[in-house]
């Protein structure tokens, strides 16, 4: 059995989770849950949630992803899981891919999160990263991106491009700009029910997130990891 192939199915979760505070959910846009092998990926969160992510399209940077909708509170909006990887179809291996930190990987890991930063809000997505940066959270420059659908349309935002070994717990920032939502299309769901932190600068983290606007969970743990809690067909679980 290869590193890809292993199976890392958390343990499901003992205790029933707090619902997802609201003032997170209207901050938060997705996670991101990255692998080596975009494939296994796939096949380990559908071992752990019985739902199998929709195929989502293919990066100029060599990955591909997988999408599925998250509902909060039962309802749908604009969140979802996005399952990130090597493009299949592409010539660079894992091993030569930085973004979340693929060409580490040994296993599917939740490796980071996006928050809106709306340019028709207030404040824009550059003045929201130097905020961030001000606060101490390595944000990274804004930068543009885009993904070709399996039906061949294209989507476009911009983001801020953050260090490849960034904290999980570091978001980053996107603006959808005039494309639709990825979360409000044609998707697989789950239910979002929670999501935290854990490291071991809980504090220090927990101030620099709240200058942001972010208001993630954060408990102390040895070593700095993302975990969701999600609700589907096999009941609830934990992706980390």
């Amino acid at each position: 059995m290869t590193d890809t192939d292993a199976d890392t199915t958390a343990p499901r979760p003992e205790a029933v989770a707090a619902p997802l505070p609201a003032a997170l959910a209207a901050v938060l846009d997705h996670l991101v849950l990255a692998g080596p092998d975009l494939g296994a990926a796939v096949a380990h969160v559908a071992r752990l949630t019985g739902v199998t992510a929709a195929p989502g399209g293919r990066h100029a940077l060599g990955t591909a992803n997988a999408l599925i909708a998250f509902t909060v509170a039962g309802a749908r909006g604009t969140h979802y899981l996005e399952i990130i990887g090597p493009d299949p179809e592409g010539e660079r291996p894992a091993s030569a891919i930085a973004t979340f930190g693929i060409d580490t990987l040994r296993a599917p890991t939740l490796s980071s999160y996006a928050v809106h930063a709306d340019a028709a809000a207030p404040e824009g997505i550059a003045e929201r990263a130097a905020r961030g940066s001000e606060a101490g959270l390595p944000l990274g420059e804004v930068a543009a991106q885009s993904r070709t659908k399996p039906d061949g349309s294209v989507l476009a935002w911009s983001y801020t491009a953050p260090p490849s070994r960034v904290s999980p717990i570091v978001p980053f920032l996107i603006d959808w700009g005039s494309t639709a939502h990825p979360g409000l299309s044609e998707l697989p769901t789950l239910e979002l029910v929670a999501l935290r932190g854990e490291h071991p600068a809980a504090e220090r983290l927990r101030a620099q997130l709240d200058a942001l606007g972010v208001p993630l969970d954060l408990v102390p743990g040895a070593v700095p990891a993302l975990v969701a809690t999600v609700r589907g067909p096999l009941g609830e679980a934990e992706l980390r």
